[in-house]
């Protein structure tokens, strides 16, 4: 979800007068903590200002359970520990059991398997909990004051009305990685009202047996190949001290209106052949940036960086108007790129060796089978030698830059034909050379 889109129900929320217990499981990857003030996953409004219930995170990034009723607050939980992590998918779990006479025992909350810490006001027992109660109930929104927007992925989410579940129904530590991993297929009940959504792409039609559907509203949702299997690259939001640049549709797109900005991605690349595409709309410079910190605050986070004529040796990058550049200079490479096309990019970090080209035809007479065989002499930069690995960097003057690390998407627009992908892994426009995968978890796992 992203910008206005926000997910409404299309059936009667009729949980108890008094006290109800339910299990909520949902995997999240949030994209933008510093974008709006807060972030709401599940809400409902009574339809007056006395009563409604939201669930999000806060202000201050903390997760966040909060109720009125009849204009008293009987909800009001935070959890000790924020959520800031743009890269990384995480399981939240969260049993309300407002039937129970011991008060610590009517809220528990659970991340990736492990209990976790809060404060606040619990709930007085037999209170009803309004998220079941209401029918006008919103996922992604503030219900009650139509605000407070969810920026970030969701998958399988669960609503279990009337049933309480341990973390480990839902999800389990695998023995090799020991990461907390998915159960894409739980035992479990829903009751009356509850339901199961986000199962299989971007669908929101109940898989509980219910038939408690949602419907998209306020924009559409996309589909995205990043999911808690595999994490994909995304432009890294924790990495710009400037509020300046922009970011949205799930980090993978930048924008701004003003001087020269720019991050980096959230993964590295040390070994390994990987593949991305871009989309432009005006000034851009884009490729790779060496990983430390010096080159970062040097290169991308600078207020006022007039463009490349500022860089320092760290950064090997297509300029829009086709010329390559490094180390405060730059020199012809290719052609040059117009609003709307689409730049691709392969580099092979375990030789160092980077590629840039446009619209399907690679540049300088670079050839498909030249970069499948490592063949060197018409590729951008050669050498690329770093300990500390690279990743993919970007910068724009006063435009917008799209990217496909994978999701088959630039911004909300799909890829118009799909080319082949020796690796299965990630959808582009454009054919991946042979050897070269996506920038994502599974791809970096596969070398």
């Amino acid at each position: 979800m992203s910008g206005s889109t926000y997910l409404t129900s299309n059936f009667t929320g009729t949980g108890s007068s008094t006290g109800d217990k339910v299990t909520y499981s949902v995997w999240i990857k949030r994209t933008d903590p510093a974008g709006d003030t807060r972030s709401t996953v599940i809400s409902a409004d009574g339809g007056d200002s006395n009563n409604y219930m939201k669930i999000r995170f806060a202000d201050d990034d903390k997760f966040h359970i909060y109720g009125l009723h009849s204009g008293s607050a009987n909800f009001n939980v935070y959890t000790d520990k924020q959520f800031r992590d743009t890269n990384a998918w995480f399981h939240l779990v969260f049993h309300i059991d407002t039937t129970h006479a011991t008060e610590s025992e009517r809220v528990k909350i659970w991340i990736n398997g492990e209990s976790i810490s809060f404060s606040g006001t619990m709930p007085s027992q037999n209170h009803p909990i309004l998220i079941l109660k209401m029918d006008d109930m919103e996922i992604g929104r503030n219900a009650q004051a139509d605000n407070e927007h969810f920026d970030g992925y969701m998958s399988h989410f669960h609503c279990c009305h009337g049933y309480l579940y341990a973390p480990t129904t839902f999800g389990s530590t695998d023995a090799t990685t020991g990461e907390w991993k998915i159960n894409t297929n739980p035992s479990v009940s829903y009751g009356t009202k509850g339901w199961f959504i986000f199962k299989d792409n971007a669908s929101v039609t109940d898989q509980s047996g219910n038939g408690n559907s949602f419907t998209a509203a306020g924009g559409g949702l996309t589909k995205s190949e990043d999911n808690p299997s595999n994490v994909f690259a995304t432009c890294n939001s924790l990495v710009n001290n400037n509020t300046a640049l922009d970011y949205g549709n799930g980090n993978n797109t930048i924008t701004t209106s003003g001087q020269w900005l720019g991050t980096t991605a959230s993964l590295g690349m040390f070994k390994g052949k990987y593949y991305w595409e871009f989309k432009c709309t005006g000034n851009f410079m884009t490729g790779v940036s060496q990983l430390e910190t010096n080159a970062v605050q040097t290169d991308y986070l600078n207020t006022a960086n007039t463009g490349y004529s500022s860089r320092s040796a760290t950064g090997y990058e297509i300029i829009n108007g086709g010329n390559k550049s490094n180390n405060s200079g730059s020199s012809s490479y290719g052609p040059s790129y117009s609003n709307g096309d689409i730049g691709m990019v392969a580099f092979d970090a375990t030789n160092g060796t980077l590629w840039f080209g446009k619209n399907g035809t690679w540049s300088n007479s670079a050839t498909q089978t030249e970069i499948e065989n490592g063949t060197t002499g018409n590729a951008a930069y050669t050498g690329l030698t770093n300990s500390d690995g690279y990743t993919p960097s970007m910068s724009i003057e006063n435009s917008t830059l799209y990217f496909n690390f994978g999701n088959g998407y630039f911004g909300t627009t799909a890829v118009s034909s799909a080319g082949t992908n020796a690796s299965n892994i990630g959808i582009f426009e454009y054919n991946v050379p042979a050897g070269f995968t996506a920038l994502c978890t599974k791809g970096l796992n596969s070398f």
